[in-house]
Order: structure tokens, then C-alpha cells, then sequence
């Protein structure tokens, strides 16, 4: 049997994902997001505890996430309790809750960050006019997760995206409100993202009485 040129192997380089799990990433258990957040208000890092707050309640995809404008968080001195953005990837407006927790973290730090409404949230220490980039948001994610003990490859940002679906969808097991949270344009695309498979469906079905 032949090598394919475009085989990695055959010039003796290993493959991409060598080494490497790939895949979902995990999401966070309730007590690993609590350990998180003990993590971060020890260590005094406001802006990462803001940061992670929101990313479990808006359940955006890291590129939306970093580019949240301060005018999209606050109404007049106050966070709001419910926001909106419209999404990198499909075009498409998405609301989010922004809980209790939520809005005290982020309130903090947006009093210590200051600036106007048309002011990145979480702004780049680079160039402060620019955003946090993607790559340092998943660089933190990393931290976060490595300092309560857990291994950096099985979660990531989409972690925290999924995190909140993940709940929601095992205590309610309705896919539709999940898929409308998550902002995607297919159930099916949902079904995939959560994983949700035959034993799912089987459990949901035997706790249901008619």
C-alpha cells in the first residue's frame, strides 16, 4: 500500500492532532465553576472573574464574547438584566440573561475600567482602544481551568459556552429553548453540540409519565 504526498507521515512530520484530544470540549460541573470563581476572587482578578461570569451566562462564542461594547452591559448606572448581540458567525441576533452574580462581578469591574458606551468590556492590555483577543481569552480559559485541577485539553472556551446549555438541557431536556440560548440556526446543530444521544432521549422518556 501506497503513502499519500499529503500524508504528513510520509515526511516523517506528525499529523496536526497528534498527541493531541480532540473533539467537544467538556463542560463545567457546578462545583468546578464555583472552584473557578473561588480561584479568581482569592487571587483579586476582577476582570477575570467579570469575565468568566459572563461568559457562563451569555453562552457567546469566544469571538463574540471579547467584543462586547461596555453600552451593551449597562442601562444608565446599572447592568442589564437581559442583553442582545448579533453573532460573528451566523449574522443572527442572540439575547442572554445576565444573572445576579453576573452583574455584581461585572459592575465591579466596569467601575474600575471606566470608559464610555462605545468601549470594549474587556479591552486589550495592547492597544486599550482594541478588544481582548480570542487566542488571550483561551490562553485564561486554560489558566482557569489548570489552577482548580483540571486538564487543559478537555476543556476550553467552548466550555463555558456550553456549560449553561448543558444544565439547561439536563434539567428540562427541552432542546428548542436550548437551541434559541444558543443561538443556532438548527436543532440538529444543538443535538450534536450537547451530545445529546440515545440514552439521553431514553431516560428523558421513562421520567415522563402519560
Amino acid at each position: 500500500m501506497g503513502i499519500s504526498q499529503y500524508d504528513p507521515a510520509a515526511r516523517g512530520r506528525p499529523a496536526w492532532n497528534a498527541g493531541r484530544q480532540v473533539g467537544a470540549k467538556r463542560a463545567l460541573k457546578i462545583r468546578q465553576i464555583w472552584a473557578i470563581r473561588f480561584f479568581l476572587d482569592r487571587e483579586g482578578r476582577m476582570r477575570d472573574r467579570a469575565l468568566f461570569d459572563l461568559a457562563i451566562d451569555s453562552k457567546l462564542r469566544g469571538c463574540d464574547l471579547v467584543k462586547l461594547k461596555i453600552g451593551t452591559l449597562v442601562t444608565g448606572h446599572d447592568i442589564r438584566a437581559r442583553a442582545m448581540v448579533i453573532q460573528q458567525k451566523t449574522g443572527r441576533p442572540v439575547q442572554f440573561e445576565i444573572t445576579t452574580d453576573a452583574r455584581t462581578s461585572l459592575l465591579a469591574w466596569l467601575e474600575r475600567r471606566g470608559g464610555s458606551v462605545e468601549d470594549f468590556a474587556f479591552p486589550s492590555r495592547a492597544d486599550p482602544k482594541d478588544h481582548l483577543s480570542t487566542r488571550q481569552y483561551a490562553r485564561l480559559v486554560d489558566e482557569w481551568v489548570t489552577a482548580i485541577g483540571l486538564r487543559k485539553e478537555e476543556y476550553g472556551t467552548h466550555s463555558l459556552r456550553r456549560t449553561k446549555a448543558s444544565l439547561i438541557y439536563k434539567a428540562t431536556g427541552n432542546l428548542r429553548a436550548v437551541q434559541i440560548l444558543l443561538g443556532h440556526t438548527k436543532i440538529e446543530n444543538t443535538v450534536r453540540y450537547l451530545g445529546v444521544d440515545v440514552e439521553d432521549a431514553l431516560e428523558l422518556a421513562e421520567h415522563t409519565e402519560v
